[in-house]
């Protein structure tokens, strides 16, 4: 092996050492193939590490890379180039039925369209993980009850999602993803189709959730709530990291 190739590869390995870091990425690429020997580069040696108990904002225009970052970060595709350590476990070279065991463990989804099921209640669609994972009919039925219990949905549990409103919806989704008791909470765009005021008690209610212990990666293009949130912003565009700034408690720019 070239010198190179072995002092590169020691840069790699160290940088997933230090402690306190639930995500670390290094040299993260990712191309498509679009046909015709055309590719297309979603994301361009982007390097950052996220400590536990984080709350950091990803921000970008439309087609900057954010949605391809928390893809690779949420274990549902796979990098081109580069490496990807969550909670010290190398996953950039898992296979996909490794991925999905990583997924089920560590992470808990909230996507903006809350993906629920429109014939269930809200009891049994934040159950469905635990159903998925094979937990017994008496223990996901408490847990699920909790997890509704803690976004303040205790009263809601036998409504289905044409019974609820958008902020009711997204809070039974962030539900489901605490469910499982993950390390980290991904949310895609959780606001995009909620008014400016359920939007703000939805970011709140994930501030809270952040303080209990949990780590929070939020894209959002919703400038005003990160203002608010004071949080760590990420910048993307054209699939590079363009910015990294600590806001509030975490201290200036870097």
């Amino acid at each position: 092996m070239a010198l190179e190739s072995i002092h590169s590869e020691e840069r790699v390995q160290t940088a997933a050492k230090p402690q306190g870091d639930v995500i670390v990425v290094e040299d993260l690429w990712r191309t498509y193939d679009m046909g015709s020997e055309q590719q297309v580069q979603a994301l361009r040696g982007v390097s950052m590490r996220i400590k536990h108990n984080e709350y950091v904002a990803i921000m970008g225009p439309s087609g900057s890379g954010k949605s391809t970052l928390m893809n690779l970060i949420g274990c549902l595709d796979t990098p081109s180039q580069g490496r990807y350590w969550l909670n010290g476990q190398l996953v950039s070279e898992l296979d996909d039925d490794q991925l999905a065991r990583i997924r089920n463990k560590e992470i808990g989804f909230v996507f903006q369209t809350f993906n629920l099921l429109s014939r269930a209640t809200a009891l049994h669609n934040v159950e469905l993980p635990l159903i998925y994972n094979g937990t017994p009919a008496a223990a996901r039925l408490e847990r699920a009850k909790e997890s509704l219990t803690d976004v303040g949905l205790e009263t809601r549990m036998y409504h289905k999602p044409n019974e609820l409103s958008g902020g009711q919806r997204q809070r039974v989704a962030i539900a489901r993803a605490l469910v499982n008791r993950p390390s980290i909470i991904l949310a895609d765009e959780p606001t995009g189709n909620l008014d400016p005021t359920t939007s703000l008690d939805i970011v709140r209610l994930l501030d809270r959730i952040n303080r209990t212990g949990t780590t929070i990666v939020m894209a959002t293009h919703d400038d005003e709530i990160v203002d608010q949130l004071r949080k760590r912003v990420v910048e993307l565009n054209n699939g590079e990291l363009i910015r990294d700034q600590h806001r509030g408690v975490y201290g200036a720019q870097r």
